[in-house]
Formats: structure tokens, sequence, C-alpha cells
């Protein structure tokens, strides 16, 4: 199977001088293609900075990181935010949206940079994702008139328009409630489905359980991992159960 992403002996420092501290302590990893991926890890283990080291988001003091097929160091600053910008989409815990835009409007000024003439095709593909995504009448709300959950979709489409071959996502259920939770998740699991790459940290067991492997840090390196495999809904216990055991395992 072809790896979308290829990390190999990253090292993440913060700090000065002799105060330097390892954040990530030669990480190797491999994401393939289509995969469904979460990272777990206690407070610190630095799973979110694997996920920003990975993606391109966050310079690393050594190692290598690849991206279909490219190496990342080989990249200016604007080549990386373009490569994320086209190749990549992400999903945070609070969504970064504009207070003076419309959701509409937030969903599709990503995507204006590049396409300014055809902002009629942008806006078309912008409400057949909030249609499917179920937010399709919301287009001309304020993001202080809709629930949180109704913003995190919005933030989905945003990452969504430029079809993406990897979804990364932040804790992006971390601000909601167990109902928005499990819809957000079932979202996600619909992209995966149809051959988007997805990776999530997560601290939830039940939103990692639903993906095909886990990936489990503590103290800077990847120290465990599950196999599942793709989540029908009806083995849900079972997974929570090993992931439960897992995390006892390893102290988290």
């Amino acid at each position: 199977m072809k790896k979308i992403i290829i990390g190999e002996n990253i090292v993440k420092s913060f700090g000065v001088d002799n105060e330097q501290h390892n954040v990530l302590d030669g990480v190797s990893v491999a994401i393939n293609e289509g995969e469904f991926v979460s990272i777990m890890g206690p407070s610190g283990s630095g799973k979110s900075t694997l996920m920003y080291a990975i993606s391109g988001m966050d310079g690393i003091n050594s190692g290598k990181v690849s991206f279909d097929g490219s190496d990342l160091s080989a990249f200016s600053e604007k080549e990386l935010a373009d490569l994320r910008r086209t190749k990549m989409g992400f999903i945070f815990q609070q969504p970064t949206l504009l207070k003076n835009l419309n959701i509409l409007d937030n969903i599709i000024l990503p995507s204006m940079r590049d396409n300014r003439k055809n902002v009629a095709k942008i806006t078309e593909r912008a409400r057949a994702l909030m249609t499917k995504i179920g937010i399709g009448e919301l287009e001309k709300r304020d993001i202080t008139q809709v629930s949180g959950g109704q913003l995190q979709r919005a933030g989905i489409c945003r990452a969504l328009m430029n079809n993406p071959k990897i979804i990364f996502g932040d804790e992006p259920t971390g601000a909601l409630n167990s109902k928005s939770a499990q819809e957000i998740m079932d979202i996600i699991s619909e992209i995966n489905t149809e051959g988007t790459t997805v990776l999530l940290v997560t601290h939830d067991p039940k939103i990692a359980a639903r993906t095909e492997r886990i990936l489990f840090m503590g103290d800077g390196n990847i120290v465990s991992e599950i196999r599942f495999q793709k989540f029908t809904g009806t083995d849900i216990d079972d997974r929570m159960n090993k992931v439960m055991v897992k995390m006892r395992e390893i102290g988290i």
C-alpha cells in the first residue's frame, strides 16, 4: 500500500540554550494512503506536536518528513503553505472562523486565493458540501448564530474544499457534547470511506476506537499501537475494551 506520509527519526525540541527538551525524541511513523489513524497519549507526550511536524505546520530539529513522495525540508515556507492549502485539510477543536463573515463565506475564503476567477464554481462546491454535511440551510448565518456542532461541520466543509489527500484533526470533537461528537465522527468516517486519509489526535478512547489504527505516545515517542478493521458500528464495545486495556498498560 502506498504511504502518503513517512516520518523518520523526527526530533522536535523546545527551550533555549542548555534547557532544550525533546518533545519528539526520534519518532518514526508511516501513514498509508486511505488509512484512518488516531494518536493518543497523556498531556505532553507529543501527540499534537507530531501531527504538526508531519503536516509541515511546524519545523523539526532533525529527521525527515516526506509527504506524497516529497521531502518537506526541500520546500520553502510559501511552498509549504501552498501544499497545506491544496493537498491537506485541517479540523481543529475550535474552528477558526471569521466573525465578520457568514458561514458560506468562511467556507469559501481559503479557496479564493487560487481561484478568484471561479467564484461561482467555488460557491457551488461549498453549497454541495454544506448540503451533504447537513448545514445547507445555514449559509447566511453568522458564526454566532449556530451551535458548536454546526460550526465544526462548517470547519469540515472548509477542510474539504480543495479535495485534500489527507485530513488532519486536532481534537476535532473535544469541544462538543457526546451526540455532536458522534455526528462529527460519522461525517469524518464517511470522508475516509470515500478515500481520504484521516489522522486524528484525540484523548477520547471512544473516538480512537472508531479508527483503524491507534498510535500511543509517551515521552516523545510512539510506544505502542492497536490495529482494527474498518469500523462497522457493531463492535464498538470490543474495540473500546481493547483501547482501555492498552491505555492502562502504558499508563494513560
